[in-house]
């Protein structure tokens, strides 16, 4: 379903799609993006890589949007988790956009971030690939790097606080 607005259309995120390749990279890595494991992490830069599996849109907007050319040409949305958040929960323009939602709300394609430490500071991004019905903290398999897991139940982390991205849709 496609919705125009404002000389754009909202399109559907393809949750499969952002699913199929979370399976297919969790394990490994993607040559035609840097990994940041030795780098603070490589969970956001998957999780991005996921959401623009489902998207098929980057927003190029300078410094505060959400995009990967290479290593020296990106956002910091794309790599960092509270960047990231800060992004597609903000975005009005080209690009993903998503909510808040408690858990009872979340899909397969949507991202988790927890916090290690407590407080608004999320140091994880891993991605949601399967959820039971109802969807609950103890029946959601999420996929993610730097700790490379694939269906892997997110109960197996301990956090302090954490959150769930609903992508809504993208903007084209």
């Amino acid at each position: 379903m496609e919705t125009f607005a404002r000389n754009r259309y909202i399109a559907e995120y393809n949750r499969e799609k952002a699913v199929n390749y979370a399976h297919r990279w969790a394990l490994k890595r993607n040559p035609a993006f840097f990994d940041f494991e030795k780098s603070g992490g490589d969970c956001t830069n998957f999780a991005s890589q996921v959401i623009y599996a489902g998207s098929g849109v980057m927003n190029y907007t300078p410094v505060y949007g959400w995009y990967y050319v290479n290593i020296n040409s990106r956002t910091a949305s794309w790599s960092g988790v509270n960047f990231l958040y800060d992004f597609i929960v903000n975005n009005k323009g080209v690009g993903p956009f998503a909510t808040i939602v408690d858990v009872k709300d979340i899909l397969p394609g949507d991202i988790a971030q927890l916090s290690f430490t407590g407080g608004n500071v999320f140091q994880h991004s891993p991605v949601i690939v399967q959820t039971g019905n109802p969807p609950a903290v103890d029946n959601i398999l999420i996929s993610t790097h730097t700790d490379d897991q694939d269906s892997y139940p997110i109960t197996g982390y301990e956090w302090k606080n954490i959150r769930f991205i609903h992508i809504l849709g993208v903007r084209k």
